[in-house]
């Protein structure tokens, strides 16, 4: 489910009835200033990230003036929750709160049913004090009943008035939840004013991954549940997924440094939920932190696995690669292993690789890592489905421990010199492009056309596609594969180029 921040979820709420503090978000201190002075009156400040608690870790402040925000405001835009920083606070006026009331709606996936969640008291802890809540059922199309919102309201203890501005804000709340396709969507606390008033004092929303397509105007960038706003690395990783629908990959940011009593950060590659979660518990038993969680599964083309490694293999201070998975994997692993150790050529690896590529063709994966690791300075070891997590975990650390205390610098991929020669014979692919050297065609010809599995053959001296241009950009596996294969060989004539728009140029930028 993808998330929004409390100011944008409060602009939902605001768009369908509910009343909310004066106030506007701010990215810098001056902005954070600028919001407070033109409110002119006494603030609260709130960094706005996708988790709870935020005044227990210093996320929530009050200031009388404008002066006393700049401190408060530069603290917050420096704090990092978790490893991933605080990009902006909310600045909003301070309210006069008489009572407090706890609004949430969610969808019942057992009654398959939206239900609103009331309770007469809201706050902090309002999960401890669960048998106070009142159930209300909804309606798929009408929402909540007014006999049912009727009667949970009634035992506040409030003024007829009042009761019906709060049975309305029950209503509303469904109307806002569904006007955006909301799975989630909760008001806590929703306050009453001494001046008798309903106002959202807070607002956390999630929206169905489905539904983000049909709604462009709410910004969100990344179709799923993190528990940050995506990174520069995940907003590539998900334009990889979104151009490419063989099989999948999902990659999300989990660190960004190791703690003191850690061995290092790992570069995790998973292929399959339940496998790769026991892999990353293997290996944090091993005593590393995992720097991300990667997972190509479900027949991934051999290009998707490289544009994953590369991707995790951008993230700075890595001490090894780590990939496993699921042991009986319903995929042929030699691609996985074709992309692998593409891109482990590409960037020179020299830190260790331990990868278990368990399942279909496990030997042949083994057998493709094991001819890359010569061509590398560093260590790459396949392992099969009969060796466990906890086995290639204990190897990983003995592979690490030996390496002197190595850290990864992420870099741009090594290519041919030729591909800049103008009369370089170039073949497109999906997202991509073959490359050959037409003075050294002679010499790969028979490699090249054995490799390809005759996609590529001889025409005239010269190399030809043997299938129509359309189709030919469908083999970039195979092509793949065949750069593989001639690398091995010691051929270097021919090159694969696969795109991934923004990494270079990202990788350039830090470097």
């Amino acid at each position: 489910m993808a998330r929004l921040h409390e100011y944008q979820g409060k602009a939902i709420l605001a768009a369908n009835g509910f009343k909310i503090p004066r106030g506007s978000p701010a990215r810098t201190t001056e902005e954070a200033v600028a919001v407070a002075a033109k409110l002119g009156d006494e603030v609260v400040i709130k960094i706005q990230v996708w988790t709870t608690g935020r005044a227990g870790i210093g996320g929530v402040a009050f200031a009388k003036k404008p002066d006393e925000v700049r401190p408060h405001a530069t603290r917050m835009l420096a704090m990092k929750v978790g490893q991933f920083p605080v990009e902006a606070v909310l600045v909003e006026e301070k309210i006069d709160i008489d009572r407090e009331f706890f609004l949430s709606f969610a969808i019942d996936d057992a009654a398959r049913a939206p239900v609103i969640i009331f309770a007469a008291g809201g706050g902090t802890g309002i999960e401890e004090r669960a048998a106070s809540t009142r159930r209300i059922p909804c309606d798929v199309n009408r929402g909540p009943l007014d006999p049912v919102v009727n009667e949970a309201v009634n035992p506040c203890g409030l003024s007829p008035a009042l009761a019906e501005q709060l049975a309305d804000s029950i209503r509303k709340l469904f109307a806002a939840a569904r006007s955006v396709e909301a799975r989630s969507l909760e008001i806590n606390p929703l306050v009453l004013t001494r001046s008798g008033e309903f106002v959202a004092a807070d607002c956390r929303i999630t929206i169905d991954d489905y539904a983000v397509v049909r709604r462009p105007e709410l910004g969100i960038e990344i179709a799923r549940e993190f528990d940050h706003p995506p990174t520069v690395l995940e907003r590539l990783a998900y334009a990889v997924e979104q151009s490419d629908h063989r099989g999948t990959f999902y990659f999300a940011q989990l660190a960004t440094a190791a703690p003191k009593d850690s061995k290092g950060l790992v570069g995790f590659h998973g292929a399959g939920g339940g496998g790769s979660m026991m892999s990353m518990d293997a290996i944090v038993n091993a005593g590393f932190t995992i720097a991300d969680f990667t997972d190509t599964s479900g027949n991934p083309s051999a290009s998707k696995v490289y544009r994953a490694a590369r991707i995790i293999l951008a993230q700075p201070d890595l001490v090894g690669y780590f990939g496993s998975g699921s042991g009986v994997a319903s995929q042929e692993q030699y691609w996985s292993a074709y992309g692998l150790a593409k891109a482990f050529w590409e960037l020179d690896l020299d830190i260790p690789a331990v990868i278990r590529l368990g399942g279909n063709t496990e030997d042949r994966a083994v057998d493709i890592l094991r001819r890359m690791s010569k061509l590398l300075c560093a260590q790459v070891e396949g392992c099969r489905k009969t060796d466990t997590p906890a086995m290639i975990a204990a190897r990983f650390a003995e592979l690490v421990g030996n390496t002197g205390g190595t850290k990864w610098k992420p870099r741009t991929p090594r290519v041919p010199k030729f591909i800049k020669n103008s009369s370089a014979t170039v073949f497109q692919v999906k997202n991509g492009r073959v490359w050959i050297d037409p003075g050294q065609w002679t010499e790969v010809r028979s490699a090249v056309e054995t490799h390809s599995g005759g996609l590529i053959v001889d025409r005239k001296g010269a190399p030809a596609r043997s299938l129509s241009e359309e189709e030919f950009a469908t083999k970039d596996s195979e092509l793949l594969a065949c750069d593989v294969e001639c690398r091995l060989a010691g051929i270097e004539g021919f090159y694969l180029e696969l795109d991934i728009p923004g990494l270079n140029d990202l990788i350039g930028g830090a470097h």
